[in-house]
C-alpha cells in the first residue's frame, strides 16, 4: 500500500507547456504573472508549486534558465511552498535544454516523466479560430507526429544529474501502467530511493484513459510494485480534473490541480486563476473531513532537502 498519509498534499501546476495563450486569459505567461499566481496558489493551500517557464513576449514554452530565475527567487521569498521545476519542458526541447533551468536552480523537486509516449495535443487546434500568436496553431497541430522522448538513458541522465548531483527529488509522472514498471526498474537499480512521489496521470491523448477503473488499477499496480515506499498522487486533464483528484483523495492519495492540467473551474466555465482551483479542491477535501498538508509537512513526508538548499 502507498505510504499512509495523515494529510493531503496539494500540488498546483501553474502554467505548463500544453495550453496556449489563446485558450485562456488567466493562463500566466510573464515571470510576474507566474510568480503572482504561484504565491496566490500557495496562500490558497498548495504546498508544492510545479513550474514551467514561458517566453514573456509570445507565451511559448521556453527552457531558458534566465527566465526561470526571474520568478523562482520571488516565489521562494514570498512563500514556504516547495518549488518543483519541470524537466519535461515543452514539445521539441532536447533533454539538455529541459534540464538547463533545474541544473541552475537545484530545486527541492522536479518532475520526471517515466517513459516515452505519443503526447498528442492536436485536437485542441480545431477548437479555436482567432489566435493571439502565430506559433500556437502549428505547435498544437505538429503533435500528431510527436513522440515525447524519455528513454531509459534520458531518465538515468536526469536521475544522476539532479538526484545524485543536486539532492533533488522527483515527481515521477506516470502516464500509463508501463511507466510504473519503468520506475520499478530504476528503484531496483538503486537510482530512485524511497520515499518517492508517484504522480498518476489520466486523460492525456497517448496515455492511459480517464476511466474511473483506471485510477484503482494504477494504484493497485503501484502498491504491488512499491509497497509503502511511495507517496501517491493523481492529476487528470481537463474536465476530469476535479472528480478524479477527489476520488484519489478519498482513496488516501494526494492531488494536483492547476491551469497546466485544466483551464476550467466548472462545466463550461474558465478558471480565473490557479488559486481558484486550489481553493475549490481544498474546500471539497475539507468538507470530506480531510486535512491539508503544509509545506513543512510535505517536506517531511517526501524527505526533501529543504528550501535553504536550493540555488535561487
Amino acid at each position: 500500500m502507498a505510504r499512509k498519509m495523515d494529510k493531503v498534499i496539494i500540488t498546483c501546476a501553474v502554467t505548463g507547456g500544453i495550453h496556449t495563450p489563446t485558450m485562456s486569459d488567466a493562463l500566466p505567461i510573464t515571470p510576474d504573472e507566474i510568480a503572482t499566481q504561484s504565491i496566490e496558489a500557495a496562500e490558497a493551500g498548495a504546498s508544492i508549486i510545479h513550474l514551467h517557464a514561458r517566453d514573456p513576449e509570445t507565451g511559448m514554452p521556453t527552457p531558458d534558465p534566465n527566465v526561470f530565475m526571474q520568478f523562482l527567487p520571488r516565489i521562494k521569498q514570498s512563500t514556504d511552498a516547495v518549488v518543483n521545476i519541470t524537466t519535461g519542458g515543452g514539445l521539441n526541447m532536447t533533454v539538455e535544454e529541459r534540464l538547463a533551468g533545474p541544473i541552475m536552480a537545484e530545486p527541492e523537486m522536479t518532475s520526471l516523466n517515466m517513459g516515452s509516449m505519443n503526447f498528442a495535443l492536436h485536437p485542441l487546434a480545431k477548437k479555436y479560430t482567432d489566435w493571439k500568436h502565430d506559433w500556437e496553431k502549428p505547435f498544437l497541430e505538429a503533435s500528431d507526429d510527436f513522440i515525447f522522448r524519455n528513454t531509459f538513458r534520458d531518465i538515468a541522465y536526469i536521475l544522476r544529474h539532479l538526484g545524485e548531483g543536486c539532492g533533488t527529488k522527483f515527481e515521477h509522472e506516470c502516464y500509463d501502467i508501463g511507466h510504473l514498471y519503468n520506475l520499478a526498474h530504476f528503484v531496483d537499480q538503486g537510482l530512485v530511493k524511497p520515499p518517492f512521489l508517484v504522480q498518476s496521470i489520466f486523460g492525456i491523448l497517448g496515455g492511459i484513459g480517464a476511466d474511473v477503473e483506471n485510477v484503482m488499477f494504477m494504484k493497485q499496480t503501484a502498491d504491488r510494485l512499491f509497497g509503502d515506499d511511495y507517496v501517491w498522487s493523481v492529476l487528470a486533464a481537463g474536465r476530469f480534473q476535479m472528480p478524479f483528484v477527489t476520488q484519489a483523495a478519498m482513496m488516501g492519495g494526494n492531488v494536483r490541480v492547476g491551469l497546466e492540467d485544466s483551464l476550467y473551474i466548472g462545466k463550461g466555465k474558465l478558471a480565473g486563476s490557479n488559486a481558484e482551483q486550489v481553493r475549490k479542491i481544498r474546500d471539497i477535501l475539507e468538507q470530506l473531513g480531510l486535512e491539508i498538508a503544509t509545506p513543512a509537512e510535505a517536506r517531511e513526508v517526501l524527505e526533501l532537502k529543504g528550501g535553504d538548499m536550493v540555488k535561487f
